[in-house]
Parts: C-alpha cells; sequence; structure tokens
C-alpha cells in the first residue's frame, strides 16, 4: 500500500512540475520525473535545506524539495532535447 500511496504522490509531483514548466508528459513520465527528482533533491537540496525527501516522509517540506529536484530535472532535459533538436 505504501507503494501505491508514493506513485500517486510521485505522480502529482511529477505532474505539477510538468505544469509548472509548462511541458505536456503523460503519467508515467510524471511518475519517473517525480523520483528521479526526489533522488537529485535528496542528494544535492536535502543538505542545502536540511530537510529530508519524499523517500523519508510525506510533509509539506519533502514535498516542495521533491518538486524543486522535479523542476530542476525537468529544465535539464529540456535544454538537452533542445539541443539535439
Amino acid at each position: 500500500m505504501n507503494l501505491l500511496i508514493y506513485l500517486i504522490v510521485a505522480a502529482v509531483i511529477g505532474w505539477a512540475a510538468t505544469e509548472i514548466m509548462h511541458d505536456r508528459s503523460n503519467l508515467l513520465m510524471n511518475i519517473i520525473i517525480a523520483v528521479v527528482g526526489a533522488f537529485l533533491a535528496g542528494y544535492f537540496l536535502s543538505p542545502i535545506f536540511h530537510v529530508g525527501t519524499i523517500n523519508d516522509a510525506f510533509t509539506i517540506p519533502t514535498m516542495l524539495v521533491t518538486l524543486l529536484g522535479s523542476i530542476i530535472l525537468l529544465a535539464v532535459v529540456n535544454l538537452l532535447q533542445r539541443g539535439r533538436g
């Protein structure tokens, strides 16, 4: 059950990131973006802000850090795709 909740929250955070970045992705991409964004946020942003990630607990600060990691990931992916196209 925890995995299902994690995936739903990840999908919502990924969707929010894609809306903020004006990117259009499907549900699976939203989940992948949020999970990878959570990983990146945990590695790079959590020590800066002294906040855990969504992997630790579902709180507002952890969701915001995960959202920020997802937005950064989307920005990097968009830059890489623009360079190829």
